[in-house]
């Protein structure tokens, strides 16, 4: 008896909450490795969630993207999208390039997909718009031969700062190194609201910018009401593209960095960059 009140006694104290580490991140994983459940599909040229060719599909636990149904490729460029909207958070890929390029796709986009940080809604995409309002953490696999860093910054409707500088260029690489062939490579991204991006490769920072906004051009199709120039851009949802080579994805991580501050409640993490005092737990 004295054993078993001493294990209700533990059982209770976990259950209330005092024994989580305010320290220990918790990540949410965006894919579930079975289905695309969660995730809105928008591909230039076609309605919302029309996956025309399974372009989108799942495979042995990864979500990949294949053009056996394209005759040409003729600038299909799709994005799946993720349910939620994020504004302070980290996002973390495992990805790899295999195959060859769909026929027809530009010679910029072999070996090329992206993640899309702060983006539009897929539903509040024009029917022909080719990529979302958006910062691009753009992916880019080595052609075996020259340099190529991945982890670049692009900037379809949008312009950042780098240092005290607008930065009005579409694309600037980042530092990485180059990755050949079919391997996987880690990347992680940091997104603080309309203040500071950081992107990592393999652990390493390769790039960082200031105040993401709305701004340039590189966008075609879309609602010009959406596209304020010079409004900040704090907040948006995360998309994966689809730029006629076979990618994939094993791995789609977010750690939510807004959240309860308060020291006192149960859900208290440390690590949280903005407080949310409406889903504090006491």
């Amino acid at each position: 008896m004295k054993n078993l009140f001493l294990l209700i006694t533990i059982l209770l104290f976990i259950s209330c909450g005092k024994h989580v580490d305010p320290t220990v991140e918790e990540w949410q994983s965006l894919f579930n490795g079975k289905n695309l459940n969660g995730w809105d599909i928008k591909i230039n040229g076609y309605d919302l969630n029309d996956n025309f060719g399974e372009t989108f599909y799942v495979e042995d636990g990864m979500m990949k993207t294949k053009y056996d149904a394209y005759d040409k490729y003729n600038d299909r460029f799709g994005h799946i999208f993720y349910k939620e909207i994020f504004s302070h958070y980290k996002l973390k890929l495992e990805y790899r390039f295999t195959g060859e390029q769909a026929k027809g796709g530009p010679g910029w986009a072999s070996r090329n997909s992206g993640a899309m940080l702060h983006s539009q809604s897929a539903k509040s995409m024009g029917k022909h718009q080719d990529f979302p309002i958006s910062i691009e953490a753009q992916l880019l696999g080595g052609n075996g031969t020259d340099e190529r860093p991945t982890a670049n910054l692009c900037t379809p409707g949008t312009a950042v700062f780098m240092a005290d500088t607008l930065f009005t260029p579409h694309c600037i690489s980042s530092s990485s190194k180059t990755y050949h062939g079919d391997q996987w490579v880690s990347a992680e991204f940091l997104v603080l609201g309309d203040s500071l991006i950081q992107h990592f490769v393999e652990g390493e920072k390769v790039l960082a910018y200031t105040k993401p906004q709305y701004g340039g051009g590189n966008v075609g199709g879309h609602d010009g009401s959406l596209k304020k120039d010079g409004r900040p851009l704090s907040e948006g949802y995360i998309s994966l593209q689809s730029e006629s080579h076979p990618v994939e994805f094993r791995k789609v991580e977010v750690l939510n960095l807004c959240g309860c501050k308060d020291e006192t409640a149960k859900n208290y993490k440390s690590y949280f960059e903005k407080a949310d005092k409406s889903v504090c737990v006491y």
